[in-house]
């Protein structure tokens, strides 16, 4: 089992497909083998994303596995949707950027606190289009070549 610092869940595919505007960290409302399960390092938010519903940002689509000694009719399911928690303020000031259009709320980050409480790092996010993938590649393979020449 990995310390509770060790948890690092990442959305990798966030970074290539968006391009993040605002980022915030909110806490996630869970059930206690959902948070277990997370300890255990069995969650995905690949296919992750973000919703605002009557004034409440959820997550809709985290995997997080069902915890294996939580019996049956005590486990989780595994992608419902979680409350993610935020200031008011904050959720107002991503509510009304969400008008705008093309803009997302994106996870980035999963992680256990120092408190050993659930983090989520999200981000107010634009699609990038196809050429903006293309510099990045061509940005990031130059930068490859300089530090294998150095």
């Amino acid at each position: 089992m990995p310390e509770k610092n060790n948890i690092n869940i990442k959305n990798r595919k966030a970074n290539f497909e968006y391009s993040f505007l605002d980022k915030y960290v909110a806490g996630i409302q869970l059930t206690g083998t959902e948070i277990k399960s997370i300890r255990d390092g069995k969650a995905n938010i690949a296919e992750a994303f973000c919703v605002i519903n009557n004034n409440e940002l959820f997550i809709r689509n985290m995997n997080i596995s069902e915890y294996k000694q939580g019996g049956t009719h005590y486990n989780h399911i595994p992608t419902r949707d979680r409350k993610l928690l935020l200031n008011k303020h904050e959720l107002h000031k991503l509510s009304g950027k969400l008008k705008d259009k093309g803009l997302t709320i994106v996870p980035l980050h999963l992680f256990i606190n120092e408190k050993g409480f659930a983090k989520l790092e999200i981000a107010l996010a634009k699609g990038k289009k196809l050429y903006d993938k293309r510099q990045d590649i061509k940005k990031r393979d130059t930068e490859r070549e300089i530090k294998r020449k150095l």
